[in-house]
């Protein structure tokens, strides 16, 4: 689904992606992982359109990305969650919700009703403002509103940040409810123990490098590199 091949990119004369290289297949659950800083919301933007590539290639169901604008990537099937959630504060739920599904291609797959039954705490507070919900509350919004674009593949990036453990909890089930219904994700997450037991692949970047890729069997096995390149 998601093919991406020796992506690089900079921010001015700083190249921080070199020769990123992974996929996502359909249905597949994948991770970007690695410490803080090394190129894991990097590659993100530069796979929405958000920075531009200097290098490499990315494709999704064999449409090239490469300058295309984020709302054409949007449209092709690519649904973002992003880091700080970024929801619009001043619209009800609502609104946040069908504000996004202009972006749809294709026959929607998910609907207002979808949405809030998958999250009944949304219906209960359809009418608040944005501003109003409480962090667990604007994730799952977040998220909610991601779905709305009728993604073929969901992007995360720190789904989980900044939520209490119960929160995280209630995020990480629906996930994994969304990998059972065959939603291919691409996720960046810090959390390590819950990634591994839904995702079926990782990708560890390291200063903008992919230095290991496996599944959570193989990465539970190698603790070198989980001390070398996941540790704080």
């Amino acid at each position: 689904m998601l093919r991406v091949d020796n992506l690089a990119a900079s921010y001015g004369p700083a190249q921080v992606l070199f020769d990123i290289s992974f996929s996502v297949n359909d249905g597949e659950v994948v991770t970007l992982i690695g410490r803080n800083g090394m190129g894991k919301t990097t590659t993100i933007f530069t796979l929405m359109g958000l920075l531009p590539a200097t290098g490499g290639a990315a494709t999704f169901d064999g449409l090239s990305l490469a300058g295309l604008p984020p709302y054409s990537i949007a449209q092709a099937g690519i649904g973002l969650v992003p880091e700080g959630r970024q929801i619009f504060p001043t619209l009800s739920v609502e609104e946040n919700l069908i504000a996004t599904s202009a972006s749809r291609f294709g026959k929607a797959q998910w609907t207002l009703n979808r949405v809030y039954d998958f999250f009944p705490s949304l219906a209960a507070r359809k009418s608040n403002m944005g501003n109003e919900l409480s962090g667990g509350e604007q994730q799952m919004l977040a998220i909610g509103r991601a779905l709305m674009t009728n993604p073929k593949l969901l992007i995360l990036d720190e789904a989980t940040e900044g939520l209490a453990p119960m929160i995280r909890t209630e995020i990480w089930n629906c996930l994994t409810k969304l990998k059972q219904e065959g939603q291919a994700i691409l996720v960046v997450d810090k959390h390590l123990n819950s990634l591994m037991k839904i995702a079926d692949n990782h990708v560890v970047i390291e200063k903008g490098r992919v230095v290991w890729t496996g599944t959570s069997v193989a990465l539970a096995a190698d603790a070198t590199v989980k001390q070398r390149y996941l540790q704080v």
